[in-house]
Parts: structure tokens; C-alpha cells; sequence
């Protein structure tokens, strides 16, 4: 069963798993979440199997990780600033 949730759900998911975890076991453990992106949508298993990392000490360690590999559209407009006005 497919689990679709939005980006700032990450850590929910995350949490769940056991670390320090191998990039493999993440990855087939993410491979039912669906990442809702403000434009479009990505497998989160897929994610973390791009990953060059092998092992995952810790939660962060895998947060940071898969928001470096998310693609540019995963947090809105390119360039674009909520700070700015």
C-alpha cells in the first residue's frame, strides 16, 4: 500500500525506521512512500537508493541526505524567496 505524504512529513516517516540503517534496507523500506512535492511527486525509495552514502548513522544524517537529492522543484518556484517582499 503506497503512502503518499508531503515533504514536511518526511521525519514522521523517517523516525520509523531503525539506525544506523544501510542505504539498501532504507531505500526498500521507503520504496511504498510517495513524496508530495509543491510540484510534482517522487518515490522516496528511489531517493535513497540515488544516494552515494552507504549507511545512515542516524535520522539526520538521511533527512539531509534526501533533500540534497530531491530535484529543485521539490520546494516551489526556483529562485524564489517566501522572505522577500
Amino acid at each position: 500500500m503506497t503512502q503518499d505524504v508531503k515533504l514536511n512529513g518526511l521525519v514522521n516517516v523517517l523516525g520509523n525506521l531503525e539506525y544506523p540503517i544501510s542505504r539498501d534496507e532504507a531505500a526498500e523500506q521507503c520504496d511504498d512512500v510517495t513524496l508530495v512535492l509543491a510540484d510534482g511527486e517522487e518515490n522516496l525509495g528511489e531517493i535513497v537508493a540515488d544516494s552515494s552514502g552507504e549507511t545512515f548513522a542516524s535520522m539526520d544524517d538521511l533527512e539531509t541526505e534526501v533533500f540534497n537529492l530531491l530535484p529543485r522543484h521539490a520546494v516551489g518556484e526556483p529562485y524564489q524567496s517566501e522572505g522577500e517582499g
